[in-house]
């Protein structure tokens, strides 16, 4: 499927615990690309209110597109589960809150499906229609799409690849999962090991800007091997023809190169022919998973292009 053309004006955000990304699509383009301050600390309420206003401020729209944290019933719109970064987020029903407020269609989806999807229709996956996809930011997301769309699971949760637990001897009794992949292998994940030696590092992308530093590019590639540890079981788990790697830091020349080479001295040899690429679009990919989505909806209801 083609991004939305004609006089059709689409609305898509991407809810993510530090920003809210959002557009309009337009004639197959995204315009108006901007970042707002998510505040999640202040809650779930607070940031559909905030979600609320952003959309308002776009103008009128044919149809609203939502790629967001947390485990998302995409049939009914309604946020299933979402951890501490955004209180209060868990049950809101955010389809349905969207339409009454719009009046036009809004579909909701998990931001790491919805950027499996834009990876799948218009970027590095564009020409295969089966293939896994991982993101590493705050958390580590993760989407399996199968014929160009998403293996959702019986309960429409599928792809929690960060809570996969790779660290057995980490594990303990409470309610947070521990010893798990994204404990390790999330962009967080090393800021907090590179923060024990530089305090005044922020983010992944003062890392990779700073890797002369004493010790620096050690931590990195102890990093990368934490990655290599959960792809190898992913590999071996779905025997994947291909893996689409995102996140922030992924998009450094070499990440992705580095990744791949750990990977194929683990794996067995029958493995060898699984492909790992970089995604292509960016912070963008939510945003277009959304132009997808609400395209399809529009489509299946018969609304004019």
């Amino acid at each position: 499927m083609e991004p939305i053309g004609g006089t059709m004006k689409l609305i898509v955000v991407d809810i993510g615990g530090t920003s809210i990304k959002s557009a309009v699509c337009e004639n197959g383009l995204l315009k108006q690309i901007k970042e707002t301050d998510t505040q999640a600390a202040k809650g779930g309420e607070f940031v559909v209110e905030q979600l609320i206003r952003l959309i308002h401020s776009m103008g009128q729209a044919d149809g609203i597109g939502v790629s967001t944290a947390g485990q998302v019933d995409s049939a009914s719109g309604m946020i299933r589960y979402a951890n501490e970064n955004i209180p209060g987020y868990t049950g809101m029903r955010l389809g349905e809150i969207l339409e009454r407020e719009f009046a036009v269609p809004a579909v909701i989806e998990n931001d790491v499906n919805a950027a499996a999807l834009g990876e799948a229709h218009y970027g590095a996956a564009k020409e295969i229609q089966d293939f896994l996809c991982l993101t590493y930011g705050t958390g580590v997301g993760g989407a399996i799409v199968q014929g160009g769309e998403i293996y959702r699971g019986i309960a429409g949760s599928a792809g929690e690849f960060g809570s996969m637990i790779i660290h057995g001897e980490q594990v303990t009794h409470g309610k947070k999962i521990s010893g798990c992949y994204e404990d390790y292998a999330s962009t967080a994940a090393l800021v907090r090991r590179v923060r024990r030696r530089y305090p005044e590092i922020e983010n992944g992308r003062q890392i990779f800007k700073n890797l002369e530093l004493p010790g620096m590019r050690r931590e990195v590639d102890a990093w990368f091997e934490e990655i290599a540890h959960g792809l190898v079981t992913v590999i071996h788990i779905f025997n994947p023809g291909c893996i689409v790697l995102g996140g922030g830091v992924m998009g450094q020349a070499f990440a992705a190169e580095a990744v791949r080479d750990l990977v194929n001295k683990r794996i067995m040899p029958s493995f060898l022919d699984v492909r790992i690429i970089p995604a292509k679009l960016g912070n963008t990919a939510g945003l277009w998973g959304a132009v997808y989505l609400i395209q399809k909806r529009l489509s299946c209801e018969g609304v004019p292009q």
